[in-house]
């Protein structure tokens, strides 16, 4: 082979890898989604029988400490679902609350201490109200999740 001829194709069969190598890099940074909002999920077993006895104690609450959040720009949105649960293991109510994203999260618990005084009073008063939730519902289990918006 004419060196003249095989310098051009290896040097062209170089650039052609690192071409290559540089796009298949590049895509492997991109990611299919973009990180959305966190929600802190709550997932609730009522005991049976008490839905609407745990329902007409907690909704009002909630919805005044959601209200107070919402306006000190704590919290996005709130919702509640309810479902049948799917063996004695599994809950039957989900909170889910949205946060604007992991950084809301810094000194939140001094922040809903606040509200609570301010709408439940004394911290006497809040053990009173957690006690007496026990009696109807049983907490599985909460979590904190972020949202992948699809791109």
């Amino acid at each position: 082979m004419n060196i003249r001829i095989a310098i051009p194709r290896l040097a062209a069969l170089v650039v052609c890898g690192l071409l290559a190598a540089a796009s298949s890099f590049a895509l492997a940074q991109e990611k299919p989604y973009t990180e959305g909002s966190v929600w802190f999920i709550s997932m609730i077993k009522v005991k049976p029988g008490m839905m609407d006895v745990y329902l007409r104690d907690i909704l009002p609450l909630r919805k005044k400490i959601n209200e107070e959040a919402k306006k000190q720009g704590l919290l996005i949105s709130s919702h509640a679902l309810s479902g049948l649960a799917t063996g004695r293991d599994d809950w039957d109510i989900m909170f889910m609350d949205e946060y604007k994203n992991w950084a809301a999260f810094d000194g939140i618990n001094a922040k809903y201490d606040a509200i609570m005084g301010k709408l439940v009073g004394s911290e006497e008063k809040q053990v009173q109200l957690m006690t007496k939730r026990t009696d109807v519902r049983e907490i599985l289990g909460e979590k904190a999740m972020q949202e992948l918006m699809i791109k």
